[in-house]
């Protein structure tokens, strides 16, 4: 596994030196967008619309937008040095919690845990002491220029860190559109609505769970694939050959006879703009 991060964790005076790798993975299929006309892929350029000109990576710095077109801008320096002070600090564990206290919607991005050089025991520790006590450890970490709440606790005999917004990163439920007081509902409404519960309640196992849309995209693709429905992106147009310059040449010839049927005065003054020319 890709090791993302490198640091040590602590609680109290136990620290434990540990790498982070990814826990989940995207298997969404990518779809690339084509030009309908010559299929070729659609190609997406960062432009200045003022300067009217494409833009390279390294004439654009960062700005923090404080108000409508107004920014501060901030030097790449000053965000790698207190990038680095904050990824320098350990990571402590602050608090140790129950894991039901914390609503799924402040969970994010799941992280597995690995011990480094030298801290198997103490990772085995903390396991441990994790799985007799039945809580989880809340912490800070620095994550890609990010500073987020975090929940270390065991899974499948593997520590695993799982980043949770913070309490102000979560919507405050008063803001949503068309939400009912209270409902009017039968006892026999209700009842019914429990029993369809209880019928449909079972343990949960994600094995059961599949990705259908997924799986009928690919067979799909699959299926255009083995039928030759394919698109080859056509290449650019090769630099003209020679009887393409032949022809460039003799409409060059043509102009410039035609060129030299401008009246007399028009000649003066194209031999006097030579002469400006060559004399500066």
């Amino acid at each position: 596994m890709h090791t993302m991060w490198k640091g040590t964790i602590s609680f109290g005076l136990v620290n434990i030196p540990i790498k982070l790798h990814a826990a989940t993975e995207n298997k969404d299929v990518k779809l690339r967008q084509l030009h309908e006309e010559c299929k070729s892929p659609i190609e997406y350029k960062k432009r200045c619309p003022v300067c009217d000109k494409e833009v390279s990576n390294e004439e654009i710095v960062k700005a923090y937008e404080y108000t409508k077109n107004k920014f501060v801008v901030l030097d790449a320096e000053d965000l790698e040095n207190l990038k680095k002070e904050q990824e320098d600090k350990s990571v402590e564990i602050l608090d140790f919690v129950k894991l039901e206290e914390i609503d799924p919607v402040y969970f994010d991005k799941s992280y597995f845990m690995s011990p480094n050089d030298g801290g198997s025991k103490a990772y085995g520790l903390l396991r441990k002491a994790l799985n007799d006590t039945g809580k989880i450890g809340i912490a800070k970490i620095i994550i890609r220029s990010k500073e987020q709440l975090a929940i270390v606790r065991v899974f499948q005999n593997t520590l695993i860190m799982e980043t949770i917004h913070f309490p102000d990163e979560v919507r405050d439920t008063a803001d949503v559109p068309n939400v009912p007081e209270e409902t009017e509902l039968s006892k026999k409404e209700v009842s019914t609505a429990i029993t369809l519960i209880d019928q449909l309640t079972a343990e949960f196992d994600p094995e059961k769970y599949t990705d259908d849309y997924r799986t009928a995209l690919l067979e799909l693709i699959d299926a255009k694939r083995n039928n030759e429905e394919i698109t080859t992106t056509k290449q650019k147009a090769a630099p003209e050959n020679v009887s393409n310059l032949m022809e460039a040449l003799e409409k060059s010839l043509e102009s410039t006879k035609e060129s030299k049927k401008i009246s007399p005065k028009k000649k003066t003054t194209a031999k006097k703009s030579t002469r400006k020319k060559k004399s500066s």
